[in-house]
C-alpha cells in the first residue's frame, strides 16, 4: 500500500506549499517543518501542481465574475442615461444609450452562449442539394408513390 505524503498530512501544509510556491529552497523547508528534503521535493511534483491547477481554475473564475457584473453594471448604467434621455427628450443621447445598452446586451448574450458568431449555413438552398433533390425524384419517376413519399419528406426540410 503507498504511504501517504507527509507533506499532505502535515498540520502546516499551506505554509509548506507557499514557501515552495515562493521559490525556497526545498531543504529550508523541509528543515523548517521537520521534513525530510525527498518528501517536500516529492509533494511539489506530485501534488502541488494539481492545486496549483484548482487555485489558477478558481481565480479565472473570479475574474469572469468580476468582467460580468462590470458589463451588467454599464448595461444598467447606460439604460439609466436612456431613461433620463427620454424624459427630456434628448433623443441623440437616447440613441447613443440605446446602441450602448444593446452591445452590454449582446456580449452578456455571448458570454452566456445565448448568441453565436458562427457563420450559418442552410444547405436546403444551396445549388447542390436543389440538383440532388432534383435526381431523386427524376430517379423516382418510374415508382409514383415513392416519389410522393419522398417529395413529402424533402419539401418538409
Amino acid at each position: 500500500m503507498a504511504r501517504k505524503c507527509s507533506v499532505c498530512t502535515h498540520h502546516k501544509r499551506g505554509e509548506i506549499d507557499q514557501a515552495i510556491i515562493a521559490g525556497q529552497s526545498y531543504r529550508d523547508i523541509a528543515g523548517r517543518f521537520g521534513l525530510s528534503k525527498s518528501a517536500v521535493e516529492r509533494h511539489a511534483k506530485a501534488h502541488l501542481p494539481a492545486t496549483l491547477v484548482k487555485a489558477q481554475e478558481a481565480e479565472e473564475v473570479a475574474r469572469a465574475d468580476a468582467l460580468l457584473a462590470q458589463v451588467q453594471e454599464l448595461r444598467d448604467r447606460a439604460l439609466k442615461i436612456l431613461d433620463k434621455a427620454e424624459r427630456s427628450q434628448d433623443f441623440k443621447t437616447a440613441l447613443g444609450a440605446i446602441r450602448e445598452a444593446r452591445g452590454c446586451v449582446e456580449l452578456l448574450a455571448k458570454l452566456a452562449g445565448e448568441l453565436s458568431e458562427a457563420p450559418q449555413l442552410n444547405v436546403l438552398l444551396s445549388p447542390q442539394w436543389v440538383e440532388l433533390r432534383k435526381t431523386i425524384l427524376l430517379a423516382l419517376e418510374p415508382y409514383p408513390e415513392a416519389r410522393a413519399r419522398i417529395a413529402e419528406v424533402l419539401t418538409r426540410g
